[in-house]
C-alpha cells in the first residue's frame, strides 16, 4: 500500500488531475470537467462540500498534513478549502487523489513510532472512505500499473542513462533559374556563362547526442552529412545560397561539439571544441531562425554579424543579470590546432563577440551587438566585393561589426522581427590602412499556426550586405534586394513540408546582372 500511494502522488499531475491554482480557478467558473484519460468515472456525482465524505477527508488533511510530499505543494489542502469557502463541488476524481494522499500519509504513521496520534474515530473513517471511493482509486491503481510498466519499457530500451540521441533528415527538391550568370561590378554581363537551371534532389542528415552529467550542464555532439549544394555555382553569387546547404559529399563528418555547465545560477560557461558563435548567443530570430524548418535562405535565419566565424575553437560565456537582461561573449578561432605562426589559438583568424539580450516582455527581444574579427569577414551571403574589398591585396583583414536585432509577437497569430548590421574593415598589411563599410538589413514577418498548429507562412525581405564605401577604390555600384516566401506545412509531430522561393534583384549588387530565383520545397523529419 505504502509503494503503492508513493506511485500514486508522483505519477498523478502527469495524468491530468486538476489540482493547481490556476486549474481549480477554471473550475470554479465552468462545468467540471475530466480529461479524456478518465472519462470512465465522467458520469459519477462529484463530492459536494456538504457531504460527510468531503468533511472527512478534510479533517484529516487538516490534522495530519495528509499532502506533505505531494509534487504539486499548492495543493497543500487547497483544493478542499476553496471548495467548501466557494461552496462549489469537486469531482470524484479530484477528491480520490487527496484521499489516496492521505492514506499514504496516514500508512507512514502506523509504521513509525508515532501510530499512536491517529485518532480511532479516524481509523473507523478510513475503511469507509475507502469503500465509498473504490472505484476511484481502482482507477488510479491502473494507471499507476500502466504507467510502471511504460516505465520499465522505457529503462530496458533507453539509448542511455545520460545521453538523449536525438536526430534531423532534411530532402530538398531544388533548382535555381535566370538567364546569365551574376557577375561582380567591371566584369561584363554574361561573361561567367548561363543560370544552371536543373532541377536537383539533395539531402542532409544530423545525429545528435546531447549529454548531461548532472542536470544542469550539457556535453553536444553532432555528426552531419549531406550533399545540399552551394548555389553559388550554379547562379554566380552567394546571395542565393539555401540556409541548409552543407556539401560533405554524403561523408559523416563531427561538425559540432562543445560542453556548458553553469557557475551558480547565472553564470554557464560553453567550452567550444568545434561550434559557431550562434551556439552561445540568441540570435533574436524565433520565428524563422532554424535552419531545418525556418527560412530557406541563409540570409533569412539570421543577421550576417554571427557568419564572421563559421566554425571553430574557443569559449563563451553568458550572464543572466535577471530574467529579462543577458550578456554572452564568445571567442572563437578556425585554426587552433596549427601550431605554425600566423595560427593557433590567438595567432590566426578570429572572432570575438559580446551581445546584450534585453527581454522587456515575453513577446519583445532585443539583441545589442558587437563583434571584431580578423580575416573572418566573408559572410557567404553576399556580394562578391563584400566578401573581399581590398581584392586580395591583404591578409590581415581586422573587422569592427555591429548590429541591432529584434522580434516582437505582436500577437499569438503574428510576429515581426529582423536586423540592421554595419561593418568596417580595415587591411592592417596595406600602407595607410585603407577600410571599407559594409551594411545590411533584413525584415521579417510571419503568421505561425496558420490553418494547423506548427504551421507557419513566413516572408523576408533586405538588402546583403554591401560595400558602401571602400579607401581601397571598389565598392557595390547598385543595391540588391531579396525577397523570400515560405510556408511551413506541419503534417506531424515529427515530419514537416516547406516549399518556398526565393528572388533576387539586382544580384551581386549589379543592376547589369538578371534577376535570380530559387525555389526548394524542403521535407524535414525529426526524431
Amino acid at each position: 500500500m505504502k509503494l503503492f500511494s508513493q506511485l500514486i502522488l508522483s505519477s498523478s499531475l502527469i495524468f491530468g488531475v486538476c489540482l493547481t491554482q490556476e486549474c481549480l480557478s477554471r473550475s470554479a467558473t465552468a462545468e467540471d470537467t475530466l480529461p479524456e484519460q478518465v472519462t470512465s468515472v465522467n458520469q459519477l456525482t462529484d463530492v459536494q462540500p456538504t457531504d460527510w465524505a468531503f468533511q472527512a477527508l478534510q479533517a484529516l488533511v487538516d490534522r495530519y498534513d495528509c499532502i506533505v510530499g505531494y509534487p504539486d505543494q499548492k495543493f497543500q489542502g487547497n483544493v478542499l478549502r476553496q471548495a467548501a469557502l466557494r461552496l462549489r463541488s469537486i469531482t470524484r476524481y479530484e477528491f480520490a487523489v487527496g484521499l489516496n494522499a492521505c492514506l499514504a500519509r496516514l500508512n507512514q504513521l502506523l509504521e513509525s513510532t508515532t501510530a499512536d496520534v491517529i485518532k480511532r474515530e479516524d481509523l473507523q473513517t478510513l475503511p469507509r472512505l475507502q469503500k465509498e471511493f473504490a472505484a476511484e482509486l481502482s482507477i488510479l491503481r491502473g494507471r499507476v500499473d500502466s504507467l510502471a510498466t511504460r516505465t520499465d519499457q522505457f529503462e530496458s530500451q533507453q539509448f542511455s542513462t545520460t545521453t538523449k540521441f536525438t536526430g534531423e533528415v532534411v530532402f530538398a527538391v531544388s533548382g535555381a533559374f535566370g538567364d546569365d550568370k551574376a557577375v561582380p561590378a567591371g566584369e561584363t554581363p554574361g561573361s561567367r556563362g548561363k543560370v544552371g537551371d536543373n532541377i536537383i534532389f539533395s539531402d542532409r542528415v544530423r545525429l545528435i547526442f546531447n549529454t548531461s552529467f548532472t542536470g544542469q550542464d550539457l556535453l553536444r555532439i553532432r555528426f552531419q552529412a549531406g550533399n545540399i549544394p552551394n548555389f553559388r555555382e550554379a547562379t554566380g553569387t552567394n546571395m542565393s545560397r539555401l540556409s541548409f546547404d552543407g556539401d560533405t559529399g554524403n561523408q559523416l563528418i563531427l561538425n559540432q561539439l562543445y560542453y556548458q555547465f553553469p557557475i551558480g545560477s547565472a553564470v554557464k560557461v560553453s567550452a567550444i571544441a568545434q561550434g559557431t558563435l550562434f551556439d552561445v548567443v540568441d540570435t533574436i530570430n524565433p520565428l524563422l531562425g532554424s535552419d531545418g524548418r525556418g527560412s530557406i535562405s541563409a540570409l533569412g535565419i539570421r543577421s550576417p554579424i554571427y557568419r564572421e566565424e563559421t566554425g571553430g575553437t574557443g569559449i563563451g560565456i553568458s550572464y543572466n543579470f535577471n530574467s529579462a537582461i543577458n550578456l554572452a561573449l564568445v571567442y572563437l578561432a578556425s585554426e587552433t590546432n596549427n601550431p605554425t605562426a600566423g595560427s593557433g589559438l590567438f595567432d590566426g583568424s578570429y572572432s570575438a563577440l559580446a551581445q546584450l539580450t534585453l527581454k522587456p516582455t515575453k513577446s519583445l527581444s532585443f539583441g545589442l551587438t558587437y563583434a571584431r574579427s580578423l580575416n573572418a569577414i566573408d559572410i557567404s551571403t553576399s556580394s562578391t566585393i563584400t566578401n573581399d574589398p581590398f581584392n586580395g591585396a591583404s591578409k590581415n583583414i581586422v573587422g569592427n561589426s555591429y548590429s541591432l536585432a529584434a522580434s516582437w509577437l505582436v500577437n499569438p497569430a503574428f510576429r515581426l522581427g529582423g536586423w540592421v548590421g554595419y561593418l568596417q574593415a580595415s587591411a592592417q598589411d596595406i600602407p595607410n590602412d585603407p577600410s571599407a563599410e559594409i551594411f545590411y538589413y533584413a525584415v521579417n514577418f510571419g503568421f505561425p499556426d496558420l490553418g494547423k498548429e506548427g504551421n507557419l507562412l513566413g516572408f523576408v525581405f533586405g538588402q546583403p550586405p554591401k560595400v558602401i564605401s571602400n579607401e581601397f577604390g571598389v565598392v557595390d555600384r547598385n543595391t540588391s534586394l531579396h525577397f523570400e516566401a515560405l510556408y511551413r506545412l506541419q503534417v506531424n509531430d515529427n515530419v514537416s513540408i516547406s516549399p518556398g522561393a526565393i528572388v533576387i534583384i539586382n544580384p551581386d549588387h549589379n543592376s547589369n546582372n538578371d534577376t535570380i530565383f530559387v525555389g526548394t520545397i524542403r521535407t524535414t523529419f525529426q526524431f
